[in-house]
Parts: C-alpha cells; sequence; structure tokens
C-alpha cells in the first residue's frame, strides 16, 4: 500500500524524528533492563542506518515478529504487561520499532505522541532538577519536531528551535497558574500503589556485625533538619531509630512484646526544629533524643522510637521538638529489667568470665560502666570501616582477637559486658551527628552518619545513653566520621573532600536541590491551603478552585491572543519612506492598487501624469535599490529623490 503524496514524510524530518526518540527515551537506559536497552539501541542504529543509505523500511511481518519478541521478553522479565517498569518498558519498545515504519507524517506524528509521553513517565524514577532540566530540553526537541512537521522542507533549524522556544515561552503562565491552583492530591504524585515499595530503604531493624558500615559506605542524605534557634552541638545529635534488645549470639533484634508508654523527665528546656526524611520504606522518624510531644499519626514507643502509622515511602516533613537533657523510665517495669539482662545460654566465655570478674570486684553499676569504657579507651582499639570477620565467638573475636570494629561492633560488645555484669543495657541505632549547610542553614545527616551506641539502666537515673564509639574515637561524635577514619577508608567521596571550593559548591548545590524539594516537590494540600488563604481564599474547595483556574487561564488567553493583533507591523525605513511616496502620489489622484508592483504603478504613472514621471521613476528606481540592496547610501538616494517629488 503506498502512501498519498500529500501524506508521504519528507526525508529531512526523519533526523528530527530520531533525536527526539532518542532524548525521550535515553534516560530510561538507567531503569530498565540490559537487553531492553541493548534492543532499543539496535532498533534506533537499524532505523537511522535505513535512513541513511535511503533503504526500504522492514515490512509489517519483520515488525510484528519483533513486536511479539519484545513482548515476550518484557513478560518474562517483569511477569506481567501492566505496572510501572512492565508499562514504560513497553513505550521504549513501541518507541523504537515505531522508527522503523516512518513512512508518513501520520506515523511521524505517532512518534512525537510517544515522546510526550514518555516525558511523563521519567516523573516516576525521578524528581531532580537535572531530570527536570532534561525533559525542558526533550520538550523543546519534540516540539520543534511537530513544527518541523508541518512547516516543511522550507522551515530552517535555527527558525524551527527558536518557534518552538516561543511556544513553551507562551505556556509558561498556564503552567504556574495550573501549579499553584489545580487541586493538590495527597501522596506522591507520580507514584503507583504497587510501587510503594520501590524506594531505597535505610536504617535496618536488626544488627549484625558489618550492617550500619556497610550503610556508612554511601554519602546519600538521610533527611535535613532545620532547627527554630542555632544547631545544638555535634556530639548532643543523637538520632534515634530502632531500638534492640533481644540478642541471638549474632543478630540483634527489638522487642515485639508492648510496653507501658515512656515516662520522659525533661531536664533542659524544649527546642523546635522541622525535619525533612528521605523516603527509607520505614516507620521511625530519626527524632532528635528526646522527642516532644507528637501528633495523632504518630506514635512514641515504649523505648522512646518515634514512629508513623504507615512505612515512609515518600519524602515527608515534620515539625518536632527535643528535650537533649532528660530522664527516661527512671521506675522501670521489672520484666523490661529483666528483659534487658538476658543473653543466649552460652557462647563468648571469656567475655562472661571478663565481666563477672568486674562484678566481683565492684559491684556499683556506675562503675562497671567506667571499666567497660576504660577497656576500649586505654587497650588497643581501633575504629574501622574494615574489620575482620569474626567467627562462631563473635565477641570474644572482638574483644580479644581483632580489636577492630565499627560502632555496631563497640556496641554490641559494651552491652554483652553490661548484661553478662548484671547491669540492664540494649543497643539503640540511628544517625549521630551531621553537616551544616552554611548557605541554607539546613543540617544534612548523611547515610554515613549512621550509627550505634548503648543504654543503660541507673537506678534513680533511668535510661542512660552510653557511647562505647567515643571511647575509642572521641573524634567520631565531636567532628564526624571522616575526622575519625584513618587514611584508606572506603569512605564516599563526598564525605572526603577538601576542597574548600569544592565543599562550597556541593553545599550550594544541595541548598539548591534542598528548595527544590521544600518549594517545588513538598507543595502539598496543606501549603496550597496556606497560599490560597493568604490570597484571600480560605474557604476555596473545588468549584472554586475550577472557577478561578477557568478565569485566570482565559484572561491569560486572551492578553496571548490580544498582544500580536494589536501590534503594528515593522516596516524597514525603504518602506516607510516608499508609503510616503505613494501618500504624494494618491495627491495627485493616482492610488496604488494592492497588488501592483511599483514598476506596475510605474507604467500607470507614466501613462496618466507624464509630468510626474521622471521624477517619481527616481523615486522608484531608489526604493528598489535601497529596499533589496541593504547599502546605507541607497537609502540616502531615496530620500533626495522623494525630496524631488513633486
Amino acid at each position: 500500500m503506498s502512501t498519498r503524496p500529500s501524506e508521504a514524510l519528507d526525508r529531512g524530518a526523519t533526523p528530527w524524528l530520531l533525536a527526539a526518540a532518542l532524548a525521550t527515551t535515553l534516560p530510561h537506559a538507567e531503569h530498565q533492563p540490559f537487553w531492553l536497552s541493548a534492543l532499543a539501541a539496535a532498533l534506533f542504529a537499524w532505523g537511522g542506518w535505513l535512513w541513511w543509505r535511503n533503504e526500504r523500511l522492514p515490512g509489517r511481518w519483520v515488525l510484528a515478529l519483533l513486536v511479539v519478541v519484545a513482548c515476550g521478553g518484557i513478560l518474562f522479565e517483569f511477569r506481567t504487561l501492566f505496572g510501572r517498569d512492565a508499562g514504560v518498558a513497553m513505550l521504549v519498545v513501541f518507541m523504537a520499532l515505531k522508527l522503523l515504519e516512518l513512512r508518513s507524517r501520520r506515523d511521524a506524528t505517532v512518534v512525537v505522541t510517544l515522546g510526550y509521553f514518555l516525558l511523563l513517565t521519567h516523573y516516576f524514577y525521578s524528581q531532580s532538577i537535572p531530570t527536570g532540566v532534561w525533559l525542558l530540553a526533550a520538550m523543546l526537541l519534540l516540539t520543534a519536531t511537530l513544527i518541523r512537521l508541518h512547516g516543511g522542507p522550507s522551515a530552517g533549524t535555527a527558525a524551527t528551535l527558536r518557534y518552538a522556544g516561543l511556544l513553551m515561552l507562551q505556556a509558561i503562565p498556564f503552567t504556574l497558574v495550573l501549579y499553584l491552583l489545580f487541586p493538590r492530591v495527597a501522596g506522591p504524585l507520580w507514584g503507583l500503589p504497587q510501587d510503594a515499595h520501590s524506594g531505597r530503604s535505610g536504617l535496618s531493624d536488626q544488627m549484625t556485625p558489618g550492617t550500619i558500615a556497610n550503610l556508612a559506605l554511601t554519602g546519600e542524605i538521610a533527611f535535613r533538619v532545620r532547627f527554630a534557634g542555632p544547631p545544638p552541638q555535634r556530639d548532643k545529635l543523637y538520632w534515634r531509630g530502632p531500638v534492640l534488645e533481644n540478642f541471638d549470639g549474632l543478630t540483634w533484634k527489638p522487642q515485639i512484646a508492648r510496653s507501658r508508654p515512656p515516662q520522659i523527665e525533661p531536664l533542659s528546656p524544649p527546642i523546635a526544629y522541622e525535619t525533612t526524611l528521605e523516603p527509607q520504606q520505614q516507620r521511625w522518624l530519626l527524632a532528635l533524643d528526646a522527642p516532644g510531644a507528637l501528633g495523632p499519626e504518630f506514635a512514641l514507643s515504649s523505648t522512646l522510637t518515634a514512629t508513623s502509622r504507615e512505612p515512609l515511602s515518600q519524602r515527608q516533613r515534620f515539625a518536632l521538638t527535643a528535650t537533649l537533657d532528660f530522664r527516661f523510665n527512671a521506675d522501670e517495669e521489672a520484666i523490661a529489667l529483666r528483659r534487658n539482662l538476658t543473653l543466649p545460654p552460652d557462647g563468648n566465655p571469656r567475655a562472661r568470665a571478663l565481666a563477672a570478674s568486674w562484678k566481683a570486684a565492684d559491684p556499683d553499676t556506675a562503675g562497671l560502666v567506667r571499666r567497660a569504657l576504660s577497656l576500649f579507651s586505654d587497650e588497643k582499639f581501633f575504629y574501622t570501616l574494615q574489620p575482620p570477620l569474626l567467627g562462631e565467638q563473635p565477641v570474644d573475636d572482638f574483644l580479644f582477637a581483632t580489636r577492630r570494629g565499627f560502632c555496631e561492633h563497640y556496641a554490641s560488645a559494651f552491652v554483652f559486658l553490661m548484661r553478662a555484669a548484671g547491669v540492664p543495657a540494649r543497643v539503640v541505632t540511628g544517625y549521630q551527628g551531621g553537616e551544616a549547610n552554611p548557605v541554607d542553614g539546613f543540617v544534612v545527616v548523611r547515610q554515613s552518619d549512621a550509627h550505634a551506641w548503648a543504654e543503660v539502666w541507673l537506678a534513680g537515673r533511668g535510661w542512660t545513653r552510653v557511647d562505647p564509639t567515643a571511647a575509642v574515637s572521641p573524634a567520631r561524635v565531636e567532628d564526624g566520621i571522616a575526622a575519625a577514619m584513618p587514611a584508606g577508608e572506603p569512605l564516599p567521596a563526598l564525605i572526603q573532600l577538601r576542597s574548600n571550593w569544592l565543599r562550597t559548591l556541593l553545599f550550594r548545590w544541595e541548598a539548591v536541590n534542598n528548595a527544590w524539594n521544600q518549594y517545588i516537590l513538598g507543595y502539598n494540600p496543606q501549603r496550597q491551603r496556606e497560599l490560597l488563604a493568604r490570597l484571600g481564599m480560605p474557604d476555596a474547595d473545588r468549584r472554586k478552585l475550577a472557577a478561578a483556574l477557568a478565569i485566570i487561564c482565559g484572561i491569560l488567553l486572551l492578553a496571548i491572543t490580544a498582544w500580536p493583533l494589536h501590534q503594528r507591523p515593522r516596516l524597514d525605513p525603504a518602506a516607510r519612506l516608499w508609503q510616503k511616496a505613494l501618500r504624494r502620489l494618491a495627491r495627485s489622484k493616482v492610488d496604488c492598487l494592492p497588488w501592483e508592483t511599483p514598476l506596475a504603478l510605474l507604467q500607470r504613472v507614466e501613462h496618466e501624469l507624464p509630468a510626474l514621471a521622471p521624477a517619481f521613476r527616481e523615486v522608484v528606481v531608489a526604493y528598489l535599490r535601497a529596499r533589496y540592496s541593504g547599502i546605507p547610501d541607497d537609502l540616502t538616494t531615496l530620500r533626495g529623490a522623494l525630496a524631488r517629488l513633486p
């Protein structure tokens, strides 16, 4: 079946379509399986080669076979043809295959339409600033391609891109109005229900030797904090996560049994702060010790861990308070104390014997704590991200053999010694410290700040924080992990930056990203209500918003339409002088007809007004030279000829 000449696609439009298709599909290579990206790349290369060689496009049976193979591969890979990942994979394949049947403008229009759909799918995976910039450029290219399809080969590249840019600029006011006034939805705008757990997890609710060390190897941001006043000292910043009470000899786990609500006695004024938590697929809020009053949607466990009802699958912001100096459960339940004395029936005999000797020498609880800390500070223990592997007796191996470990090694060994000595103790995991960004004032807490410490129960004082890592490496708590690690440790590159200008550049970039997250991506229903209240619409419902949108968009449309209509066409100087000559000629009862050229008008003047013809001929010749030569001297000649015209 041949394509009618009016619908045929000109050869010069194909490179535009190839470029637009590549721009909209290329970022998906990061999220799609390798075989799918390789297949799409091969199809793109095939389409480009056919265009370059001016070869015949493959037949429909070949394309049908490729569709079946690609869909079968997607079904095998994702076990479905629906959902986010499978759906995006289908769009990528269809885009690549459509480039192999570009026979008409209809086919080209389908490619452009698929490109616009693919632009939206990128926000399923990333809503960052680089993604937005890339998609703006891709949208410009798509729009220019659409203009090129309708403008034909005569449309130049620069003019086409300029016209596409003008169209996008005209769309900005509408985009802004729709963004601000269109009813916001609760929850992630670009997420799907089945993808609720697709984000990256952070801190776990279990701890074995190496788990926190592995987490500390990434410099990704865990959360940002903005204090109402000056930030506290770094050694006061303990961000509480899961509390681990059960130990099976290797792994620490939380206690599932419920206890009474925590009894907190503040010993210092509360401080207010706002935290923006990155998606972590966990329920804990990582609040600063000790958390203050929480909203009804949150809970405070008996171990002082602040939690939400649902896992945090999207970036969220919370307003919290904390008391840095406090007493916690000074009158603890007996069952909780017994639970935090429990150890496996056997294992680690040397550690048990050491704790028993301490207790026999000095049964005072505070003295036992000091003995354990002195062991870490006085003996040759080393703080490292690369500890050696431990054997069947991990605590004994660490205390008496390797003596190299990360925070979880020290916290686990300390709690084991305390329990063996008859002191209730448990492991607390979370984050410690944070780095203040001087650009926007936020304290940035990274995954590399993940930490584990201990709590012991002291009579009259309740649960008291003890950080064994601080006894081995005080710099870890006071100055951060980068200052505590010796040279050669596998810290993230962001943490090891020493150059001042690079760190300043990093701070500025993170501040820009934070502003993007806070004010653009964080524009939720609550913020929209606050904005509408400031604009005089405190009780705006969907009907009022729809009416406001219609009125404002209508006004914008009228303004954009009316502006060019009231713009007078700009005439070049030669044309303005020619119009002046025509007005003088009209006084002699000779009008220039709309279709008449200067030379045709000259012939009519020679016939109707022979006396005026020589002077008018001089004007016509001077006008034609000035109009089409662009030489300034010709324009001067035209002015002189016009002055001599009666």
